[in-house]
């Protein structure tokens, strides 16, 4: 099937990093969520061959319209995001479980008096404090054993202190518990005990590797080399254990994680919204007009045009850095708790929502073709938007210098394939009146293209000049005395970036963001460059012969060597007498009458 211009260039953007994909309808309704150890590998084969394998699967690419994106940090946690998604908005073409079954957690039932350590599914027991879920069976079990092997932590399902045995389990003989259900172990010890084992799930696990490394060398000195053993690769668990958990926070909660990316004139603002624990969703926006702000100053706008409108906030925001007017947030929003966080769960968030933004970002300007490896795309747009026949695949600017009324240049860059061919540049002197911007214009237009023609050389596919109504008119003028026919010509106004086309009263107003307009703006920066660098030129060498011309003695013929030979008037006032009078045609007399005519004027 074919592919929409806009979705396509959102699969070339696509990262080579793990993450979900959501496939939306036209309306916007969300079709299918699925997971992905590369985006880029994965999101494509849509549309391949294989496509349409099933008819659940060619029903689905047929209802195709847009994709979304959630970039994670491993493969198992967007396993996690993506069950979380399905949950949250059931799609239609996603399998979903009639029971409602979740991955496994580890529960710790601090409800009871003498907690246990459970493996769940369902978050029901009153009081509990759960941790997880695992996507990996395996490593679920080992934290188990891990955990059993460090605490004496009861395995029996007695609810102490109401029932009790009379005596005590195999666990007490083997050393995996102290008893508590006879009274061997008192309920404050115990509890102490399970205060250490929320920890170790948390992953405060400094105190406990102390510990365990401890256990491990004493049990090597006294020759039991099978228990130290166990501790070593309790050790190396513990170290997996500590890998990053940033699809779910540790023992649940509510967050939003802001990230921000900025490239240039744009930035792009994310919120990952954290509930019960569980990245549910991603919002996200676009600024413009940035390029000159400071970072706090961009996190600060988008937190109150963007984020603080939200309906549906926590009191909880996690943010990449501090903002400006911290204070002024906290006094807008005084229920909310502004986090910058430097390490840990929440550190590891606000780093996610800041990878999310830079993603966005990037596939933005991919979709709006502000890349050089696009540069091909505007040249399209522009003959698009500017209603052209032919695509201007080349096309030159126009662009008018003075100083003061003095110095009056004109200069045309010649753009090809939406990139500057400096082989093309012309600049002229204009010959007209100085002062009058439309003569001016009117002349290098002329000049350009009767030399064009006469040399027989293809003429641009687009002319452009810098300013409005009134140079747009003196350009046609030049086109229609040069007897050309069938050349665009448009111009481009400075203050309102407006576009002015022949036959059209008003102005035609392209997006700060289009394609065209950038790419307009670009040649005309150039242009105006290329002028200005030829007026300043000329004023320094209309300078140097006036001051020289002013010298009695001094002829073209002596000003031209001397030029020649110190490169410029500084290099003249700073020569000594006897190295002006080193030349043809000079004596030391004329040198010193030359060295304080220069002194004296300056």
């Amino acid at each position: 099937m074919a592919i929409p211009d806009r979705l396509s260039r959102k699969l070339d953007a696509l990262p080579d990093q793990p993450g979900v994909y959501l496939w939306k309808s036209a309306a916007g309704e969300i079709l299918y969520v699925g997971k992905a150890k590369s985006l880029r590998a994965r999101v494509p084969s849509y549309f391949g061959p294989d496509g349409g394998a099933t008819p659940e699967r060619a029903a689905l690419v047929e209802q195709i319209a847009d994709l979304d994106t959630i970039i994670v940090p491993s493969e198992p946690q967007a396993l996690l995001l993506e069950n979380n998604l399905i949950k949250e908005h059931r799609p239609r073409f996603n399998i979903r479980l009639t029971d409602d079954k979740s991955y496994p957690r580890i529960a710790v039932t601090l409800g009871e008096p003498f907690p246990r350590v459970l493996v769940v599914r369902r978050v029901t027991i009153p009081g509990a404090r759960y941790f997880g879920p695992y996507t990996d069976v395996a490593t679920l079990r080992q934290t188990l054993n891990i955990i059993r092997r460090i605490f004496t932590v009861r395995s029996c399902h007695w609810d102490l202190p109401r029932e009790a045995p009379e005596r005590p389990c195999l666990d007490y003989h083997i050393e995996r518990c102290r008893a508590p259900c006879v009274g061997y172990q008192p309920e404050a010890d115990y509890r102490r005990m399970i205060d250490d084992v929320v920890l170790f799930l948390e992953g405060k696990t400094v105190d406990v590797r102390t510990r365990l490394r401890d256990r491990m060398h004493q049990a090597a000195q006294q020759q039991d080399f099978e228990r130290a053993a166990q501790l070593r690769d309790a050790l190396k668990w513990l170290d997996q254990l500590e890998q990053p958990q940033a699809v779910e926070l540790v023992g649940g909660g509510d967050a939003d994680a802001v990230g921000i990316a900025r490239d240039g004139d744009d930035a792009c603002g994310v919120a990952l919204r954290v509930r019960d624990g569980k990245l549910i969703a991603r919002d996200y926006w676009f600024l413009e007009n940035v390029e000159h702000e400071t970072e706090g100053a961009v996190l600060s706008a988008f937190l109150v045009r963007c984020y603080l409108p939200l309906e549906v906030r926590t009191h909880k925001v996690l943010l990449p850095f501090v903002p400006d007017d911290l204070a002024s947030l906290a006094a807008l929003a005084p229920d909310v708790d502004w986090h910058a966080p430097q390490r840990g769960t929440n550190a590891r968030l606000a780093e996610l929502a800041d990878q999310n933004a830079r993603h966005l970002l990037d596939s933005l300007k991919i979709e709006s073709f502000d890349i050089d490896e696009r540069a091909a795309d505007p040249v399209f747009a522009l003959g698009r938007d500017l209603g052209l026949a032919v695509v201007p695949r080349a096309f030159v600017c126009v662009d008018i210098s003075t100083n003061q009324g003095r110095d009056t240049v004109g200069s045309l860059v010649w753009f090809e394939a939406g990139r500057p061919k400096k082989a093309e540049y012309r600049r002229f002197r204009i010959r007209g009146a100085p002062q009058d911007d439309f003569a001016a214009v009117h002349e290098v237009v002329t000049r350009y293209l009767t030399r064009r023609v006469a040399e027989e050389k293809p003429l641009p596919d687009l002319l452009v000049i810098d300013g409005g109504k009134g140079q747009l008119g003196a350009a046609l003028d030049a086109v229609r005395a040069a007897g050309v026919v069938d050349l665009p010509v448009a111009s481009l106004a400075k203050r309102e970036e407006e576009v002015f086309l022949p036959g059209r009263a008003e102005p035609l107003a392209l997006s700060r963001r289009s394609p065209s307009l950038k790419l307009l703006q670009r040649a005309r920066d150039e242009a105006h460059r290329f002028a200005i660098s030829y007026s300043r030129k000329r004023r320094a060498r209309r300078t140097i012969t006036s001051e020289l011309l002013a010298i009695p003695g001094i002829g073209p013929n002596r000003r031209r060597a001397l030029l020649e030979r110190f490169g410029s008037l500084a290099g003249v006032k700073t020569a000594t007498p006897a190295e002006i009078a080193a030349l043809p045609g000079f004596s030391t007399r004329l040198a010193e009458r030359i060295l304080d005519r220069l002194h004296a004027g300056t």
